[in-house]
């Protein structure tokens, strides 16, 4: 038990008073190097702690201390991890999913916020916050996809400084709006590119209409963004037209719409970035993951069975509290085997994107470094 919650518990279940006093001046949870103290303080008929962590319970109940308000549960998590999670409560026969009203920290995504849960030895990176003195900028295009038969908008991140006068390195983002709404995408390059720490980029970030179709093996997608937009920004801005300069990236769903799109235009990207992919697969003709892995699968089985070379360079990187860590762990060496450099990092963390905000300097580092890195390569 948390030493600061056992003083609490020390004399028996707290009474009102002395749970304000509690609640009001610690922050929750509550972190040491034992693990973490989830507490809820009110008036339910149960409390259950939902995280998303592979492996553990889908419903943590949390324990009631007499007939107080006060209700904990322990969890251990080794140092550095970090997870989202919400509060289950029940009380008169409704139950209601919320954020920890105790813990102000919390992470948006696309379905809303969660409360963050930060392990002893967690700390959010710097190079994540604005802090670059000059910052790039970013512009609408609008691609005419033959693909689609219809016409896509895209965000294009110009770098600070940029001129049209030099030539720059392209990287393609799948989920594009959400890396820049979520995982701080344009604050990250500023900071990497000031610090030079990555090279300067250009960087096409493109949202799919439908993503759980195109993002699952589709060859108009693939020829979307192997062809159409790199074409229609060359005609706009000064690329770099060689594979090294040119990359692809994409977490979950986004990761297969990347290795596919890669796998069915060799020679187009020299360089991948792979985040939690829904590596999907079977050696057994059937699979777990419910019909919308279906294409995925076969796609997946495909490529496993004949990989052939998708780059030169790749980067994976996934939560070891995820379900996916057994097929990206898989793919690791499987593409190594092709003659591909790649790097492997396992985080203490879930799937989600601050997750994979967190992975992008040693990624992009590593990809397209800029002359500080070059020097230790």
């Amino acid at each position: 038990m948390n030493r600061i919650l056992k003083q609490l518990l020390a004399h028996g279940p707290p009474d009102a008073s002395s749970l304000n006093r509690f609640v009001h001046s610690h922050r929750f949870p509550l972190v040491d190097r034992q693990g973490v103290t989830f507490v809820y303080a009110g008036q339910a008929d149960a409390v259950y702690l939902r995280c998303w962590v592979s492996g553990l319970p889908a419903a943590i109940p949390l324990e009631r201390h007499g007939e107080s308000l006060l209700w904990t549960t322990h969890m251990t998590l080794p140092e550095g991890s970090r997870i989202e999670y919400k509060l289950q409560v029940e009380a008169g026969g409704h139950s209601e999913l919320i954020v920890d009203p105790l813990n102000r920290v919390q992470a948006a995504d696309p379905f809303g916020a969660n409360s963050v849960c930060r392990a002893y030895g967690y700390q959010r990176p710097e190079w994540t916050r604005a802090k670059a003195e000059r910052r790039g900028r970013l512009e609408s295009f609008s691609v005419a996809s033959q693909a689609f038969e219809q016409s896509r908008d895209i965000r294009v991140y110009l770098p600070a400084r940029y001129r049209p006068s030099r030539r720059y390195g392209l990287l393609i983002v799948h989920d594009g709006l959400d890396y820049l709404r979520y995982a701080a995408f344009a604050t990250v390059l500023d900071n990497l590119i000031e610090r030079l720490e990555i090279e300067p980029l250009i960087v096409a970030f493109t949202q799919s209409p439908d993503r759980l179709n195109e993002y699952a093996g589709d060859d108009r997608h693939a020829r979307f963004v192997a062809e159409e937009i790199p074409a229609a920004l060359a005609d706009h801005l000064p690329l770099i037209d060689t594979p090294r300069a040119r990359g692809l990236m994409g977490a979950s769903f986004g990761g297969v719409a990347t290795l596919h799109a890669a796998w069915r235009y060799p020679q187009r990207f020299g360089r991948l970035l792979l985040q939690s992919g829904s590596f999907a697969f079977s050696d057994l003709g059937h699979h777990q993951r419910g019909p919308v892995f279906d294409p995925v699968v076969r796609f997946v089985n495909a490529f496993r069975i004949n990989p052939g070379m998708p780059a030169e360079r790749i980067y994976q990187s996934c939560g070891i509290y995820e379900s996916l860590i057994y097929e990206n762990r898989s793919m690791a060496p499987l593409l190594s085997a092709q003659g591909i450099d790649v790097r492997f990092e396992e985080a203490r963390d879930a799937h989600n994107w601050e997750n994979w905000r967190d992975r992008l300097r040693s990624g992009l580092s590593w990809l397209f470094p800029g002359p500080l890195w070059m020097v230790y390569e």
